[in-house]
């Protein structure tokens, strides 16, 4: 039977890489390069050979989709941020084994979900660069699900995540579940976005991610639940924040027990909030009994 052994909130920004290269910029992220690398560490430690990654970077407008490729394999630049990230190499094996169950399930319990095996199809930077540094070697296995549904709502991705915790339990899979996406997201409009390197452009956006992190740490997540959609209006969350609801889904919902470890300390970057957050999954329920806690939202 398997498991699901750890549950991370992580950033993908491109300074990340910008971080590694020679110049005035050299080491500005690197608190969240080290925050990942240590989740890859623990993840071996642990025993985990599937990340399964919710990537805020994936847009997708009718249904949801999983790449379920065996091979994940490509030279990647980003259409977003070309002058970022150009020409990256990554290749990660996949799971299609436990690909196909989630979309099973999930169809199953009433939201359509492909599981896709197409070569052409590649990975988004919200997964490839979690992976980077928490799956250098390529030793731990990837399923990469779409994390940003224009048309989706809140509560289908909840039921997403459920029913990945209900694949899991049938697979033989050892899973940690990456949530890839910042806090609040207002990006700094154009003119202003690279002064703004190091900041944040809204101050009501720092005040509630902040709140949002004192909420996490204390385990309330019944009141971090109930805020979700509004938070996610309120302060432009990153794919609308979909990648929480699927997070949260698979782990319980307001069911879920324990108390976030921040293992890289809230920072600014071009005018979002970001974060690598841990949750503790040793108090997750049994899959058979923690299901059916919906939300209010459509």
């Amino acid at each position: 039977m398997g498991e699901i052994l750890m549950a991370i909130k992580a950033t993908h920004v491109p300074s990340m890489l910008i971080s590694e290269q020679p110049g005035p910029a050299n080491g500005c992220r690197q608190m969240a390069i080290d925050a990942e690398r240590e989740i890859g560490r623990r993840a071996l430690e642990l025993g985990v050979d599937t990340f399964v990654v919710f990537d805020t970077h994936w847009l997708v407008n009718a249904g949801y989709h999983i790449n379920n490729n065996a091979v994940h394999k490509g030279n990647y630049t980003s259409h977003e941020f070309p002058h970022f990230i150009q020409d990256l190499p990554y290749e990660f094996p996949g799971n299609p084994e436990l690909g196909s169950l989630i979309a099973e399930e999930a169809t199953a319990m009433g939201v359509k979900t492909r599981a896709h095996a197409v070569a052409s199809l590649d990975l988004e930077y919200g997964t490839i660069l979690p992976m980077r540094y928490m799956n250098p070697e390529g030793k731990i296995k990837v399923v990469s699900i779409a994390g940003w549904s224009t048309f989706g709502s809140l509560e289908e991705s909840r039921i997403v995540g459920e029913a990945l915790a209900k694949a899991v339990a049938r697979s033989g899979s050892k899973i940690a579940l990456i949530a890839s996406g910042s806090m609040s997201h207002q990006i700094w409009e154009n003119r202003l976005v690279e002064a703004g390197f190091n900041t944040i452009s809204r101050e009501f956006n720092k005040q509630v991610d902040l709140r949002v992190l004192q909420l996490w740490e204390a385990g309330q997540w019944d009141i971090f639940l109930k805020m979700l959609p509004e938070y996610a209006q309120y302060c432009t969350g990153e794919g609308r924040m979909h990648d929480n609801a699927m997070l949260f889904g698979a782990l319980g919902w307001d069911k879920f027990e324990g108390q976030a470890e921040i293992v890289c300390p809230y920072f600014e970057s071009s005018g979002t909030g970001q974060v690598v957050v841990n949750f503790p999954v040793s108090g997750i329920p049994l899959a058979s009994t923690r299901m059916g806690a919906g939300m209010p939202v459509s």
